[in-house]
């Protein structure tokens, strides 16, 4: 379903809510995300074998678990652009998912590719790794609610008296459970995360967590913004090598805070969907489906920050 309304030919301004590319099969429709599996026949000539998929992000925007009925115009756009810029700044790291296969090239016949082109990638279709997992380097969300209960975050003991958005000696691995759409993810503890991806794989997900992390805070942090934390899913091939997915340091997916509105003992805005949350909390919603329509000031503000997130750590402009 593509609506153009907003701006008309404009990829990054049209509103895409879900795709429809009639002949390739639809593998999981997720919160934000179409995945398609592209037959051999759909990919170029020449392409090595294996299995590659088609990744659609769609401007669905969900908020405590819920999809929302209104999309917020360009967003899957901002999202692919920011996750393809940040695949790229580490590869070096870490290995990813994407391909460098033209999109255009494996769309069905008469599909227009322009609405595709920013917010759809080419990946490997790979085994993903059965945990979430999270970095962080600051006191917060949910980490900020356990620590007040326990005294800890995802099993790992913190000191006393640290204050809400504080920032962390070092930053630390909370891996949570994978939910299925309209459930809550778990925070686990690293135990936890060894019996469900055994020890090995374990411990590369944690050390391939904690580098990206490092590296991606001390990047944003020289363009003025805070990398609070941030959520990776990772996968495997067939020989067991290691590959991040998915998205990768979004706003969707990280909590970015501007440096110079930072301050202990309170949350502090974020270049993500923040804005919807607070809108939400002033409303009489149980957070179960269906989820309430926003204002149309709630989404422009939101479509503000993306781009703003966008075009502070990549440098790119979507106007």
């Amino acid at each position: 379903m593509l609506s153009t309304t907003l701006s008309q030919g404009t990829p990054s301004r049209a509103v895409l809510s879900e795709s429809d590319l009639p002949g390739l099969p639809l593998r999981h429709r997720g919160k934000v995300r179409d995945v398609f599996d592209l037959p051999r026949e759909a990919l170029p000539e020449g392409t090595p074998a294996g299995d590659y998929l088609l990744m659609v992000a769609t401007d669905r925007l969900s908020a405590f678990d819920v999809v929302l009925p209104d999309p917020i115009p360009g967003k899957g756009a901002m999202l692919c652009q920011i996750s393809n810029f940040w695949f790229h700044k580490t590869e070096h790291i870490v290995r990813n998912h994407l391909t460098g296969i033209d999109v255009a090239s494996v769309l069905p016949a008469g599909v227009d590719p322009a609405p595709y082109l920013q917010r759809a990638v080419v990946t490997r279709r790979l085994k993903p790794v059965p945990i979430e997992c999270i970095a962080r380097g600051y006191v917060i969300g949910s980490g900020w609610k356990d620590y007040q209960r326990t005294g800890r975050i995802s099993g790992i003991s913190l000191p006393d008296g640290l204050r809400q958005a504080e920032q962390l000696a070092e930053p630390i691995f909370t891996p949570s459970t994978k939910a299925a759409v309209g459930d809550h993810d778990e925070n686990i503890d690293f135990d936890t995360a060894v019996r469900l991806c055994g020890a090995e794989l374990a411990e590369a997900v944690r050390d391939a967590t904690l580098r990206l992390y490092r590296y991606a805070a001390g990047y944003a942090a020289e363009r003025g913004i805070l990398l609070a934390d941030t959520k990776f899913e990772f996968g495997t091939d067939a020989d067991g090598r290691l590959y991040v997915m998915d998205e990768m340091l979004t706003p969707d997916s990280s909590r970015y805070w501007p440096a110079d509105e930072y301050e202990v003992g309170s949350s502090p805005p974020s270049y993500d969907k923040q804005i919807v949350r607070d809108y939400l909390e002033t409303l009489d919603w149980d957070k179960t489906p269906p989820g309430p329509h926003l204002p149309t000031e709630v989404i422009e503000r939101t479509r503000a920050r993306y781009a703003e997130a966008l075009q502070k750590l990549a440098g790119i402009s979507i106007d």
